[in-house]
């Protein structure tokens, strides 16, 4: 059996998280039982909720535990199988974690997913055409549920999620603004992704300056936000939110290091009788084929073309997520794993 390697997660972050948090080991892989599969990883999904599962404190899923494998999406091939529904080559989505190989059981729900990679490249079921996009979806279908012709604001808009919550709102007929960090990132948002209008939080980096430039790029206001950072964006699109606006809360990427995030002005909550719904993508598997076959579409038409940002070897994984966490990617974040 193949040697494999492993980051491990060996100490929680005080603060913000750092290599030392992570050791990287080599061992060998076991041998297969009746059923089981062995998953030959090309590519890692670095991932912002990976941040709040390395703390102890209470949240939505259980912590990661210590001095085991860094939990992780993986899509790759099959390698070795003694189950009857897989077979070597198959390539396969499932939570592999931060290795190079995994041991799945075939018949555990939810671990394997076969893919096609004939018209979609394989690491695109890591992003737009996988969880990231659900992501999107989700929180755009279900919650933002917009109209046509209305105003939908996304931050982290360069991102995995918000990237796929542009292009899907612009398929419904929205005029949708993205927030997102330096020009490079808001001419990617503008010109490759057919955002309306982009805004770059760091020429703007007060509440006010924000809240004025929301102003200019949405002069109806705004109908629907897709939240990803939290913190003074949040605040910025409360103040520029129409009557029964609707909130999106995926992620709070601006609290990751431990620290709490107040909101400014929650009385607007109710001036505005908006709805703020956070959610977790993966409590919602009912919509998860619906939603891939929308964004399987738009990938394999060339309509929606994801950028990603790859990081070369194992080895790499804990700079790129740290890098991830600071905003330094644009599209998904990827590990290649393979030559």
């Amino acid at each position: 059996m193949p040697l494999n390697k492993q980051i491990l997660l060996v100490s929680r972050p005080q603060g913000e998280a750092s290599v030392d948090n992570f050791r990287l080991v080599q061992t060998e892989t076991p041998p297969l039982a009746e059923g089981q599969v062995l998953v030959r990883h090309h590519y890692l999904s670095l991932d912002p909720y990976m941040r709040g599962r390395m703390n102890e404190g209470k949240s939505y899923a259980a912590p990661q535990p210590l001095n085991e494998v860094m939990i992780g999406g993986t899509v790759g091939q099959v390698e070795e199988s003694r189950h009857p529904r897989y077979a070597p080559g198959d390539w396969v989505v499932g939570m592999g974690g931060w290795q190079l190989y995994s041991v799945v059981d075939g018949d555990q729900p939810g671990m394997l997913r076969k893919v096609d990679v004939s018209r979609i490249p394989p690491s695109h079921y890591l992003g737009a055409v996988g969880m990231p996009g659900v992501t999107a979806w989700y929180g755009l279908t279900q919650i933002i549920a917009p109209k046509a012709g209305q105003t939908i604001t996304v931050s982290a808009a360069a991102g995995a999620v918000g990237s796929a919550v542009g292009v899907l709102a612009k398929q419904r007929g929205c005029r949708v603004v993205g927030i997102a960090g330096g020009p490079d990132k808001c001419a990617y948002v503008r010109d490759e992704l057919g955002f309306d209008d982009c805004i770059d939080y760091r020429e703007h980096r007060d509440l006010g300056a924000l809240a004025r430039a929301l102003k200019a790029a949405c002069p109806n206001g705004i109908d629907g936000h897709f939240e990803n950072v939290g913190g003074t964006v949040l605040d910025a699109v409360m103040l520029r939110a129409n009557a029964f606006a609707r909130v999106a809360l995926c992620g709070m990427i601006a609290g990751y290091d431990g620290q709490p995030l107040p909101m400014l002005n929650p009385s607007l909550i109710l001036i505005n009788r908006m709805r703020i719904e956070g959610f977790i993508v993966s409590e919602h598997m009912e919509v998860w084929p619906q939603a891939l076959a929308e964004l399987g579409e738009l990938v394999g038409s060339g309509r929606f073309r994801p950028r990603e940002t790859v990081a070369q070897g194992l080895e790499a994984a804990p700079e790129a997520f740290l890098g991830l966490l600071k905003g330094r990617n644009v599209g998904k974040q990827l590990v290649k794993l393979v030559d």
